[in-house]
Order: C-alpha cells, then sequence, then structure tokens
C-alpha cells in the first residue's frame, strides 16, 4: 500500500520543491511525495496522505481546519497543528524556564488600546494604573518589547528605558506585548531541530541583514556551551511536541538564554540560510517523514509537556541527542 508524503506551502520557492524531490529520490519502496492539493473539506474526511508538512497555516485558518481534521483522521501532521495553535510565546517562557533552560526576565503586558468589542468595562480586573517601576526593575534595561505571539520580527523594539519603552508601546494598539529583557550577547546560535532527536548548530547574527545573518567561517564553540545548547534545544522541542522547529540561543557570561523558540515553519529558504544548511534541513526532513510515514504512530498519542514538569519517564526524553558539528 502507498504511503504518500504531503507538504502544504506558501511563498516559498526553494525548500518544498528541493524536499519532495529528496524525498522521491530516495526510492523507498511504497512511499511518494508531492505537493498537497485541497478544495472544499468533508467533515471527518481522510486527507489521503499519511504526513503532512505544514509550513503555511499559521497564516490560513483554512488550512489549520484542514490539518486538524487531517490529524483526526490518522495523518502525522509536522507539526502538530493543536500544540501549535495552544502555543504562544510567553506560555513556552514560562514553560522553560520551569524545564531548567535559562529564558531573560520576562513579563505579559495588558494591551494598550482595547481589543475590538471591549472597553475599559471590560478591563475592571486589571490594575491601573500599573506598576511600571517594578516591571522595569524586574525586566531591566536594555529590553525587547515584542508580540505574545507571531514572528518574523514583526513589531520588535529594542529599548533601553523607560521613555523608550513608553514611546514604542503607545504605537502597539491592541497587540498583546512583553517586555523582556535584553541579552548582551557575543555568541548568538540558531538551531534546527529535526524528529526531536537530530539538531543542528548555525552561528547567527540577528543585527546583520537577513540574507547575511547565517555566520560564515564561525570561531570555534566552547564544547561545554555547544553540549548544553544542543540539550535545552531537544529539551524545549521534545516538551513542545515540534518536530521541525529552529531555538536561538544568546549567550551572555557563557549562559545561552533561549530567546525564540516557537518557529514550526523555520525558514529554509536556501539564499537565506546557505547551501550548506539548506541541505543539512532538506535531507534531515526527508528522512524524518520517510520514517514516519513507516511508522505505526497514532497522531493521537503524543507527548504532554506536563509529564516533563511532573518527571515522568517518557521514551522521548531519553532518546540520546544527535549532535552535528557547528556549521556556518
Amino acid at each position: 500500500m502507498k504511503k504518500k508524503i504531503g507538504i502544504i506551502f506558501g511563498m516559498e520557492n526553494t525548500f518544498p520543491p528541493a524536499l519532495v524531490e529528496r524525498i522521491n529520490s530516495m526510492n523507498v519502496p511504497g512511499i511518494t511525495a508531492e505537493f498537497v492539493k485541497v478544495g472544499g473539506v468533508k467533515m471527518a474526511d481522510p486527507s489521503g496522505y499519511r504526513v503532512i508538512i505544514d509550513r503555511i497555516s499559521q497564516d490560513i485558518p483554512f488550512y489549520r481546519a484542514y490539518l486538524k481534521n487531517a490529524a483526526l483522521t490518522g495523518t502525522i501532521v509536522i507539526n502538530n497543528p493543536f500544540w501549535w495553535t495552544a502555543d504562544d510565546k510567553f506560555f513556552n517562557y514560562a514553560l522553560a524556564t520551569k524545564l531548567g533552560v535559562a529564558i531573560p526576565p520576562t513579563v505579559i503586558l495588558p494591551h494598550h488600546k482595547h481589543p475590538e468589542g471591549t472597553t475599559d468595562q471590560s478591563m475592571r480586573n486589571l490594575i491601573y494604573p500599573l506598576n511600571w517601576e517594578e516591571i522595569f526593575e524586574y525586566v531591566g534595561f536594555p529590553a525587547f518589547l515584542k508580540p505574545y505571539a507571531g514572528g518574523g520580527w514583526k513589531h520588535v523594539y529594542k529599548v533601553h528605558s523607560p521613555e523608550e519603552f513608553f514611546h514604542y508601546y503607545n504605537q502597539t494598539g491592541d497587540l498583546c506585548m512583553t517586555l523582556q529583557h535584553g541579552v548582551e550577547f557575543k555568541e548568538y546560535f540558531r538551531c534546527y531541530v529535526v524528529g526531536q532527536e537530530k539538531v543542528h548548530v548555525m552561528h547567527y547574527d540577528p543585527k546583520a541583514p537577513h540574507h547575511e545573518r547565517y555566520v560564515k567561517n564561525p570561531p570555534p564553540t566552547d564544547p561545554k556551551l555547544y553540549e548544553r545548547v544542543v540539550n535545552d534545544a531537544l529539551t524545549l522541542c521534545r516538551a513542545l511536541g515540534y518536530d521541525l522547529n529552529t531555538v536561538e540561543f544568546a549567550v551572555e557570561d557563557g549562559i545561552p538564554y533561549a530567546i525564540d523558540f516557537m518557529n514550526p515553519a523555520p525558514d529554509a529558504d536556501i539564499n537565506s540560510v546557505g547551501r550548506e544548511n539548506f541541505e543539512w534541513v532538506v535531507n534531515a526532513v526527508a528522512e524524518m517523514a520517510i520514517k514516519k510515514a513507516l511508522s505505526d504512530e497514532n497522531p493521537a498519542e503524543e507527548l504532554r509537556w506536563a509529564a516533563f514538569l511532573l518527571g515522568a519517564p517518557t521514551e522521548m526524553a531519553s532518546k540520546p541527542a544527535v549532535k552535528k558539528r557547528v556549521r556556518a
């Protein structure tokens, strides 16, 4: 019986076709890969795919609904649409702290403008005015003001004082924002994590132009720091249930602080990540997709982050890290 692997995507032009080509070129009996085609979706109707790799549903609610329905009927979706829908960055920071991963001091802030359809009466449980002095003392400056969900560096502001903070906070409208201490880093890593097993560590410069952020010919990395980065990246992705993610670490005084790790459709464009990183992620995702397609995995059975907090043993949590050397 043939088992199909589908990929659903948007404006990407390099990763999806390369992934389909790589899977098909492996010539695994019974396995084929293709771009997903979908129209009106009948409820509880099987998708016809054993595995679907999702690169776009964060922006298209129709696709998210389709993928939830597919998971309900036996399709393994990468990444799990239920996990992804429930997550936000502030929760993830709190969870990471509970798991022992270093996180800069972070607070969530009320909307500057009442969300549509609400008034000041809707906010009667909110302390007003807020104790800004306490908040600033806890977080410290410099700090980053950024949405509690979202990505692509949209609505992200670096602030160095209360005056700068209020200047930008007053422009955030009804967005829900977080304020996070700004780590003064000397090293910064972006890690692909695939299948909750494989980690590819890349030197990264978030201050550089987008196409120059992946550092070429990086300096050697301290082995202990590297090992902690790999292990923390695995800890986060296993707890969050992500099979494809990027985890970013900013290193200050030898401590890798997890800055951003809710990237379930991470950048994989050859023009930004570079040829070597591109080849690694294409191959790793292809191998993972085939492994899942051939498995007896039931998408209804999955890890829960609560198990990690309670110390419950899990098969995945006990798997050793598959380490790769640090690359540009």
